[in-house]
């Protein structure tokens, strides 16, 4: 195992925050000096790449905003379509019919390893409210899980774990008085204390990486993952990636992507509501590019097919999995005929994407997990994957990737007010922190909010009209807002007063936040 400098530690000043809550018992030993250490080295390595691939996306928006259209990149032509191949894949990543994913909370882990899917994904990301309690006992649970030190199954899902985005920090840790990456924070204690005892299982670190925009920001991760292996005596190539497709620039470059991690490659995701939030974000200054309410933007919308359809053709042209986007349904205990419907919905979309191609799908409750589980393993005919159907019929154009535009789209009052009243809930269960909020029997995440208050922003930018004729204008917005927050009301322990703050800096102001969560993570302790 891993053992820092000495020299090194001299050097490097560390300063960490106290974890204060109730079940922190054990904690000194997720951040015990060495970890923090190896945590530190990972800071010093990459972070001035990481700072500089952020500024990066700054200069590609301006030129966007400036009416640059972005496409597939000359340079890397030869990576397009090249016969090259993923490493092969893990005994326990070949089968992913069914990946359940959600934060990183003790009884969530358990109850996500023991449900019967292929996959949990554990996540730090949008479905985890950053507070550093939930940060650290987080790693502390899969820590626990990684030994099996509570009841699971004999056999359980296949573990994956989702760091934060590159663009995010960790302010509970510094080094030199520089807040750390949240990614390196939360990959590096992973695989610092789990990289050993997942080997000793005959497996290794699996992980899913979140909003990348190109194939740089991918070599980054693969050049940590080569660090962090050597550093900690792994065998080269063991770690294992799957990169959420989730932004418009990453679907142009998803091949190069796929290729920049080839040796860790385990396929790529329709990250689907994220997708939505980046077309909206990216192209935010085109008033020919506004996207109706969410719940017009379906999977068989033509720019998100494109781009799915794509990602199908692109992983298996590779030898990679191409992995299906989020059902969120939440059963109701009370209404049969909101089950029977939303099941029905679920079917629909399953089946499209087994039959599509895709190896599996995301669902967001155990009790979908048996319901898309029999799809897949008939539409596979009972193979692990079909990652044999290349797709040969699929020849997607950048043009087609981002028309962004939805065929009779419309936005209603209510469709408005929607967007109002989820965002509100959900910025408050953040706060709370909570960063799953089951809302109207759909389990919402971080992305939720962020269609949802992109979406009024670029309605009011560009006077988009309501289908009664009405101009979607600030004075609406706020009418609504009140409105909403009147209804939520709320107990002594939300914060929706703050959530309401938040939602009108993101809402309004002529600069496009890049992240809610920029804004929020300043409200949580």
């Amino acid at each position: 195992m891993h053992q820092h400098d000495e020299e090194n530690v001299e050097r490097v000043s560390i300063e960490i925050d106290e974890v204060d809550a109730p079940d922190a018992f054990g904690i000194d030993e997720i951040l015990s000096p060495d970890a923090l250490a190896f945590v530190a080295d990972l800071h010093l390595e990459f972070n001035a790449r990481r700072e500089a691939l952020l500024a990066a996306r700054v200069e590609r928006q301006a030129r966007i905003d400036g009416g640059e259209v972005p496409g597939f990149l000359a340079e890397t032509a030869h990576i397009r379509g090249g016969d090259w191949q993923v490493a092969p894949t893990p005994e326990d990543l070949l089968q992913r019919w069914v990946e359940i994913t959600g934060p990183v909370d003790r009884k969530m882990v358990i109850n996500a390893l023991n449900c019967g899917a292929d996959v949990f994904m554990a996540d730090f990301e949008d479905a985890n409210s950053p507070t550093w309690e939930n940060c650290v006992l987080g790693q502390q649970n899969l820590r626990d899980a990684c030994r099996r030190v509570y009841e699971l199954n004999e056999k359980t899902a296949t573990l994956l774990v989702r760091p934060r985005g590159w663009h995010l920090l960790e302010k509970h840790m510094t080094v030199n008085d520089e807040e750390v990456s949240a990614s390196l924070f939360d990959f590096g204690l992973y695989v610092f204390h789990n990289a050993e005892a997942r080997a000793e299982r005959g497996s290794s670190c699996y992980f899913y990486l979140p909003k990348l925009e190109s194939h740089l920001e991918a070599r980054l991760w693969r050049d940590v993952f080569a660090y962090a292996e050597d550093a900690l005596g792994i065998e080269h190539g063991s770690f294992r990636a799957t990169v959420l497709i989730e932004t418009i620039l990453g679907a142009l470059e998803m091949e190069e992507i796929l290729y920049e991690l080839r040796e860790y490659s385990a396929g790529l995701n329709a990250g689907r509501w994220d997708y939505i939030f980046s077309c909206i974000k990216k192209f935010r200054n085109d008033p020919t590019r506004l996207v109706p309410e969410r719940a017009q933007v379906t999977m068989t919308t033509p720019f998100m097919r494109a781009y799915t359809e794509r990602m199908i053709h692109v992983c298996h042209s590779h030898g990679a999995h191409a992995i299906g986007g989020m059902a969120a349904f939440i059963p109701s205990r009370r209404d049969e005929e909101v089950n029977r419907n939303a099941f029905a919905k679920v079917t629909v979309d399953k089946e499209r994407e087994s039959q599509d191609g895709c190896d599996g799908t995301w669902v967001a409750h155990p009790d979908l997990v048996p319901l898309v589980h029999e799809i897949f393993e008939r539409n596979l005919n009972g193979k692990a994957n079909q990652r044999e159907r290349i797709r040969a019929d699929v020849k997607v154009t950048a043009e087609e990737i981002i028309a962004i535009h939805v065929p009779g789209g419309t936005i209603s009052e209510a469709g408005l007010r929607l967007n109002v009243d989820v965002s509100l809930q959900y910025i408050n269960a953040w706060l709370v922190g909570n960063g799953a909020a089951a809302i109207y029997n759909l389990m919402e995440d971080a992305a939720t909010a962020e269609i949802s208050r992109s979406q009024i922003w670029q309605w009011i930018r560009h006077g988009a009209k309501l289908d009664d004729g009405r101009v979607i204008n600030r004075e609406l917005y706020e009418q609504i807002r009140d409105e909403e927050l009147a209804k939520l009301g709320g107990s002594s322990a939300d914060r929706y007063e703050e959530a309401g703050e938040i939602l009108d800096e993101l809402i309004l102001t002529d600069e496009f936040v890049e992240f809610l969560t920029l804004i929020a993570y300043d409200y949580l302790d």
